[in-house]
């Protein structure tokens, strides 16, 4: 299939298809003798593997290290396990921190007052 089709079928934009190519994590195509890139099934499992990835959160070193790992189906998955684990605390905490953010705004929304000058908002930001 062409990057296109490749496109279509994983939702992955072209230009980051390309980058992903560039940085090593999807291995480059054969091509057409026209130039034209010709992805097979491997690569779509790749970048579908790579997309989830992503949409999880994972940046690319940890994609680039769960790639490593399903290499080696036959190993045992205490790594991948423990990649989750410690991504799955940085989201919690992350959580925590959005939830101190929504409060704090809360707190300073529906308070507005007749003008600016009196305005909690502009004087919360402002301190």
């Amino acid at each position: 299939m062409n990057i296109g089709a490749l496109s279509k079928a994983t939702g992955v934009n072209i230009e980051t298809i390309r980058y992903y190519e560039r940085i090593g994590l999807l291995p480059e195509p054969d091509r057409t003798a026209a130039g034209y890139r010709q992805y097979g099934p491997e690569h779509l499992r790749r970048l579908s593997f790579i997309r989830n990835g992503r949409n999880l959160g994972f940046n690319i070193e940890a994609i680039r290290a769960l790639l490593r790992l399903a290499e080696h189906p036959e190993n045992p998955c205490q790594d991948a396990d423990h990649m989750a684990s410690e991504h799955l605390a940085e989201v919690e905490r992350k959580i925590e921190e959005l939830g101190r953010l929504r409060d704090a705004l809360r707190e300073m929304t529906n308070c507005c007052a007749d003008t600016v000058a009196e305005c909690r908002i502009i004087d919360a930001l402002a301190s």
